[in-house]
């Protein structure tokens, strides 16, 4: 009888830890809502920057069920900055991500992350985010926020998130941490086993443009 009781306290304090193992938890939300129009910039003005998966830049996330957290990364993604006067409120960012690049610090989880069951890899192979508007001031600390349509899982929204951002002479700086609602993409588990999992998933960009074309 001891044993019940203590083998049902174990089980008791486990779950409630995991009920409180929230990713996102003092972290910003992405708003989100239709998708806008797609902003557009003066090209004689603008100098252009890159960023990918290769140069120092970073895309992680975290997720999490009721028994843990899982932490992950995408590897190969790629994007540009059409920087305007050094002024990143006139400025346009667009990126790609492939999502197949996925990985997570469990096998098993990565490859069923790319099943139908989840993000459906050979059927949407490829994410997409383009700015529709970048203001200064954001909460968290944040020097700007950053609203864009993302395009994820074959649906469109618009997302803003607030960044911390510094331009230098031959590079953009931007750094983000915020949650975003899976449900919101489509991206639901079938059955009730998606009830274990937590719908917030936590996204830490590491964005290290650097200039590559630069007008006059």
């Amino acid at each position: 009888m001891k044993f019940r009781y203590a083998a049902a306290a174990l089980v008791s304090v486990a779950l409630s830890a995991g009920c409180d193992n929230d990713p996102g938890k003092d972290k910003a939300k992405a708003h989100v809502s239709a998708p806008a129009v797609v902003q557009s910039v003066s090209a004689d003005a603008s100098t252009k920057l890159g960023f990918s998966s290769a140069n120092g830049s970073k895309f992680d996330f975290v997720g999490a069920k009721v028994t843990g957290k899982q932490e992950g990364s995408f590897g190969k993604f790629s994007g540009t900055v059409a920087l305007v006067d050094g002024n990143p409120e006139k400025s346009k960012v667009d990126a790609e991500v492939e999502v197949e690049s996925l990985s997570t610090d469990a096998e098993k989880l990565t490859e069923h992350l790319k099943t139908p069951d989840f993000f459906d890899v050979a059927k949407f192979p490829t994410a997409h985010f383009a700015s529709t508007a970048i203001r200064a001031g954001g909460e968290k600390g944040a020097t700007h926020t950053i609203t864009g349509n993302l395009e994820l899982h074959g649906v469109t929204k618009s997302i803003s998130f607030p960044a911390r951002i510094k331009v230098s002479d031959d590079q953009l700086d931007a750094d983000a941490e915020f949650t975003i609602n899976r449900n919101d993409f489509g991206i639901v588990y079938p059955g009730k086993q998606d009830d274990l999992i937590k719908d917030e998933v936590l996204i830490k960009l590491t964005i290290r443009a650097k200039t590559v074309f630069r007008r006059g």
